[in-house]
């Protein structure tokens, strides 16, 4: 009877042995199998390498894009876009990728909508005696600084009223628009509120060079007539901008500094410089040169420095039509306490009370 137990305990116990075995391969193999599927089914995975301190990389076939074009457009060398009266070009963003010309140009698109500046740049060559046709923008405000103004500009101020409301409101006249681009002028009151000097405006210096403005004024501060009815304008439409030129001489700095109430872009148009950028886990130096854009998120730190013997000219839009609140290097430090600043950077507290005072404008 033992022997014959013992025989069945046996039996058993091969069985037992025998199914953990299969178990055992069995898992093996479907692990092995996933491995498989998983390596050669994953392209959305980048292979990395290891560098010395441990950080991964991409594989040298890999192309990375520099983080200076988040904040970077090189405008010239993007797509020209003809029309019959001239061309345009922009930097702006797209919801088709392939509309892109390169990684780079969609790596500033892709930075102006993710931080919803909700502004779009571009450049509009009309030719001799051309004309850029009648047309309006469902989604956006629309604002220009005429580069080259040889010859004058004629705006279309005379539209035909519609003898009923239209699902599309086109001028009854609009062929006679299009072929003639000579108008009545309209007067000043209505002209003014989409005109502006800026060139003939007012000069705001600064130590490494000098603003002008076309912008919201509280109570028309220091604006005359007609600047007062552009500022009123601005003011009481929506998402409108402010548009400035500014002029930072040969080696001349604007300071490092943001703005907490809009979006900033820029376009070079003589000269050359240097643009330092720091945002929330991104730093990133880079030369700038005529045609080229540039763009600063809300609350963004920067700064622009001329590096040729010419002085480095830029027309600049903000995205806000209100008064813009800025927050410079030098204000930063005298609205900070003495003996925060000596704690802060290890000095005298005396040292701190040399720093001059820029006027306020």
């Amino acid at each position: 009877m033992r022997k014959q137990e013992r025989k069945g305990s046996w039996s058993l116990m091969k069985v037992f042995l025998v199914c953990l075995l299969a178990c055992v391969i069995t898992t093996a193999i479907g692990v092995l199998a996933l491995s498989l599927v998983y390596v050669n089914h994953a392209p959305f995975m980048k292979e990395t390498d290891v560098k010395d301190d441990g950080a991964s990389s991409p594989k040298p076939d890999e192309k990375s894009v520099d983080i200076k074009f988040q904040f970077l457009n090189h405008l010239g060398k993007s797509k020209v876009h003809q029309y019959p009266g001239g061309e345009i070009q922009w930097a702006r963003f797209r919801n088709d990728v392939k509309e892109y010309q390169s990684d780079e140009e969609m790596e500033f698109g892709k930075s102006i909508n993710n931080h919803r500046s909700k502004m779009t740049f571009g450049t509009l060559r009309i030719k001799s005696k051309g004309l850029r046709a009648p047309h309006w923008h469902f989604n956006a405000n629309e604002h220009g600084y005429l580069l080259q103004p040889q010859g004058g500009v004629n705006f279309i101020r005379t539209f035909k009223k519609q003898a009923e409301d239209q699902a599309v409101n086109l001028p009854p006249n609009l062929d006679e628009l299009v072929q003639n681009a000579t108008y009545v002028q309209s007067p000043d009151n209505l002209v003014w509120q989409y005109f502006y000097n800026l060139k003939g405006s007012a000069e705001y210096p600064f130590p490494g060079g000098v603003f002008q403005w076309a912008r919201y004024r509280i109570n028309g501060t220091g604006l005359n007539e007609t600047e007062k009815i552009f500022s009123e304008s601005l003011n009481k439409h929506e998402n409108t901008l402010t548009l400035a030129t500014l002029r930072i001489f040969s080696n001349g700095l604007g300071q490092p500094h943001f703005h907490f109430n809009a979006n900033e872009m820029g376009y070079v148009i003589s000269g050359c410089g240097q643009v330092g950028v720091i945002l929330s886990g991104v730093t990133s130096n880079f030369n700038i040169g005529i045609g080229d854009v540039i763009f600063f998120p809300v609350g963004t730190q920067h700064y622009i420095k001329s590096v040729c013997d010419e002085d480095l000219f830029l027309i600049l839009a903000y995205s806000t039509g209100n008064q813009l609140e800025t927050l410079r290097m030098n204000d930063y430090f005298h609205g900070t306490a003495d003996h925060i600043l000596a704690q802060l950077f290890f000095k005298e507290q005396a040292e701190f009370k040399k720093f001059p005072k820029a006027a306020k404008k």
